[in-house]
Formats: structure tokens, C-alpha cells, sequence
């Protein structure tokens, strides 16, 4: 199973018309506020911090960057080669490695891991963003990418975060302007229930070793001053022994 054509398409067209300044993108906080936050959590649990890290769903490449300062090789991956030009041309020294990936094609994902080996994957709010199909065949993805020694970083817009997305895209005076070309081109956040994350991964053979709750920051300001922050559930997998 593969992503839609017309899902594909629109991240495609997204991500062409998307500015290449920092913070541009409703999503692309800086480092410190994502990856950054990130890495404490994730680094305890790695058995192996020299097995490739793949940054998967990586956009414009700001997080891969950050990643690959401090791992010996990383790859981003993402399903838009528009997003993937981006990055490519933010990392002119070649930090990191990039290509198209969609993970949810069972070949993909299978060829990847054939290539890399067994591989830590750092996955921030892809999940929410797949259709609702796609999603069981995105976490048996992890399964395959992470093999027997890698683990896994998954943060996801928590159930709560919906009203407060939903709020912004109604309100009176139009939705914010970094959250604006999102809801154009049809990619707005899905809603995932808090308890489907964990059944996603452990169908497909996976085991939550830790996870919490943890703010995601965004670009995009609050109503009420500062930066927008959203409800996220945070959690670290393995390979099911």
C-alpha cells in the first residue's frame, strides 16, 4: 500500500510554495525548541547511537541538520521531493543525506532498510498528518526501519491540540498566516485518538519503552501572546521481544 496520489500531490504543491526562511512553515520550529527538546528523552534509550538515524517526514530539513551535528549519519526522508529540495539546498555542506521516501509503501520502506541497516528514526507529527488509512501501514514502516537494534522517537499532536487547531482555523479574522497555506492545500492535522498511537505500534510489533506529554512548539503566535504551543504526546519504541 502507497499514499494517494492526490495526498502526494499536496504536499508536492505545499511545499513548492513554501518560503525558505527559518520559521516560514507553521510546523518549523527552530532546533531548540523541537529536536532539541527532543534528544534528551530519545538518547537514554538508544542501544546503539552509531546506527544511522533517520529523520523521517523531515520537511525542509531544519530538525535533520540539527541531528546530523551530533550523529555520525543521518538521513532526512520525506514523501514530497519539493520538501526534499529544500532541504537539499539548506544543507550546502551535505550534513546529512536526503531523499524521497514513502514510507507506507511496504517496498519502500523494506529497500531502505536493506541499504541502511537497523536504524533509530526521529518521526515528529507525521502520523497525525497521514490519512487514516495509512497510518497502520506508517507505523509497521518503524517495525521495518528500526529492525532489532534501533529505536524509535515519535511525537504526535495530542487529542487536545484539536479543538485548539480548530479554533484558529474558524476564527472570525481567518486563520493565522503560517497556518493558512496548510489549510489550502488540504493538509490540516488529522485527528488521532491519544490511545491510538500505542495500539498503531504495537500492532505492528512494537513496544513503548517511555513516553509522556510534551508541548509542540509551533511558528505561529498565540492568541494571546508568545509563541503557539500544542498538547503532544511524546514516546520511545522498540522491536517487541
Amino acid at each position: 500500500m502507497s499514499v494517494t496520489s492526490r495526498y502526494r500531490e499536496a504536499w508536492e504543491r505545499f511545499w513548492r510554495e513554501a518560503p525558505g526562511e527559518p520559521e516560514a512553515v507553521f510546523w518549523d520550529a527552530a532546533p531548540r525548541l523541537a529536536a532539541g527538546v527532543h534528544l534528551p528523552l530519545f538518547e537514554p534509550h538508544l542501544t546503539d547511537p552509531h546506527l544511522p538515524l533517520l529523520d523521517l517526514g523531515c520537511g525542509n530539513g531544519t530538525q535533520t541538520r540539527f541531528l546530523a551535528e551530533r550523529f555520525p549519519h543521518v538521513v532526512g526522508a520525506d514523501i514530497a521531493a519539493a520538501a526534499i529540495e529544500h532541504a537539499r539546498r539548506g544543507d550546502p555542506a551535505g550534513q546529512a543525506t536526503y531523499r524521497v521516501l514513502d514510507a507506507t509503501d511496504k517496498g519502500e520502506a523494506e529497500a531502505l532498510h536493506a541499504e541502511l541497516g537497523d536504524a533509530n528514526v526521529y518521526m515528529r507529527g507525521v502520523l497525525h498528518q497521514c490519512e487514516p488509512g495509512d497510518r497502520q501501514p506508517l507505523a509497521d514502516a518503524l517495525a521495518t526501519l528500526t529492525g532489532e537494534r534501533g529505536r524509535v522517537f515519535l511525537v504526535e499532536l495530542a487529542e487536545a491540540a484539536g479543538p485548539i487547531l480548530g479554533g484558529l482555523a474558524q476564527s472570525p479574522s481567518g486563520p493565522p498566516p503560517k497556518l493558512a497555506p496548510v489549510l489550502r492545500h488540504g493538509i490540516a492535522p488529522g485527528e488521532v485518538a491519544d490511545a491510538a498511537v500505542p495500539r498503531l505500534l504495537s500492532t505492528a510489533g512494537l513496544t513503548v519503552l517511555a513516553g509522556g506529554e510534551l508541548p509542540l512548539a509551533t511558528t505561529e503566535s498565540a492568541p494571546g501572546g508568545g509563541r503557539l504551543r500544542l498538547p503532544s504526546n511524546w514516546c520511545v519504541a522498540a522491536r517487541a521481544r
